[in-house]
């Protein structure tokens, strides 16, 4: 989440009369993320005000996507996964246009996201991302995943001798293990729709229980082994990428466990797919740190970050 579009009182005020949900009280941007821009809207609806969340689409997000990611959220809440789907207007209605950008009302979902998960919030998060994948084994829709493996080779040139800017030799690390990862990514696994994307910073705890997943807007189809793999690098290491936690790695694993479970195929690929997620979100911070706007409510992400946790895995 980010503030890349700003939208007036008057914008979000008109935007509401559609909806059932009272008038504007509050709102107040959101800095955290890199995708969208984000908006915390409180209302008068309701018996004691109303909360939402705002989110304007970017760029990075296709309008033409929408409906998937809209099909899917509502999917995984009829089937008991705590997810916020985007709200239907008066109209039925749940893509809006609003400053200019495509845009929705989502629901509000309480709950914190943590910077220093413990082993129990580590296995909560595990399960729920099991718990996800079970509830999509009968999702009809797909996506091609923009950010797999096909897509490094392309970010990569992108970013080119830029790469440099950022860590000496870093441009020769990543031809290499695009290199690498082109001989050893495990095509044959089995393949669904994943979250990929699921850090601390996108599942809301209520103490040591999950209270949501958000921000789907990586959600494609791809090895489905993957996600667990990302959600692993992730939750697994300090924000710096160094002090790997295997208290915490270990019970990711044993939560998606106990609610899923990975077969002996994807265990032995593991070191593979948590490369293939180190890479993917050490291109992504990179390009994001070499073109974030001037003047964005944004806060950037050290793309180093993870090149600390592929070398990690890359030592597995």
């Amino acid at each position: 989440m980010a503030v890349y579009t700003h939208v007036s009182a008057e914008e979000m005020a008109a935007l509401l009369l559609r909806y059932d949900a009272g008038t504007l009280t509050s709102a107040k941007g959101i800095a955290e993320g890199v995708e969208n821009s984000n908006f915390l809207i409180d209302t008068s609806g309701g018996q004691d005000g109303e909360r939402f969340i705002l989110t304007l689409y970017e760029k990075r997000v296709d309008a033409g996507d929408l409906p998937f990611f809209f099909a899917l959220l509502d999917h995984l809440a009829a089937n008991g996964v705590p997810v916020p789907r985007a709200i239907r207007d008066r109209d039925n209605k749940q893509l809006q246009q609003v400053a200019g950008r495509p845009g929705c009302l989502i629901e509000f979902l309480p709950g914190v996201s943590v910077s220093h998960p413990n082993p129990a919030q580590a296995h909560a998060a595990g399960q729920a991302l099991g718990q996800m994948h079970a509830a999509l084994t009968d999702f009809k829709l797909d996506r091609p995943n923009t950010m797999g493996p096909e897509g490094w080779h392309e970010l990569a040139a992108k970013c080119s001798g830029d790469l440099d800017a950022i860590a000496p030799g870093l441009s020769v690390r990543v031809t290499a293990e695009l290199e690498w990862l082109d001989g050893a990514w495990p095509r044959d696994l089995p393949r669904a729709v994943v979250h990929a994307d699921l850090f601390p910073d996108n599942v809301l705890m209520r103490g040591d229980d999950v209270g949501g997943l958000i921000d789907f807007y990586f959600a494609c189809t791809e090895v489905r082994a993957w996600d667990i793999a990302v959600t692993h690098a992730a939750w697994s290491f300090d924000n710096d990428g160094t002090g790997y936690r295997p208290e915490i790695g270990d019970a990711i694993i044993a939560g998606y466990d106990a609610a899923f479970g990975l077969s002996d195929a994807e265990r032995a690929a593991f070191p593979a797919l948590a490369r293939g997620a180190c890479l993917r979100f050490l291109l992504t911070r990179a390009w994001d740190w070499l073109n974030t706007p001037a003047g964005a409510l944004v806060t950037r992400k050290d793309p180093l970050a993870f090149l600390r946790r592929l070398d990690h895995y890359a030592r597995l």
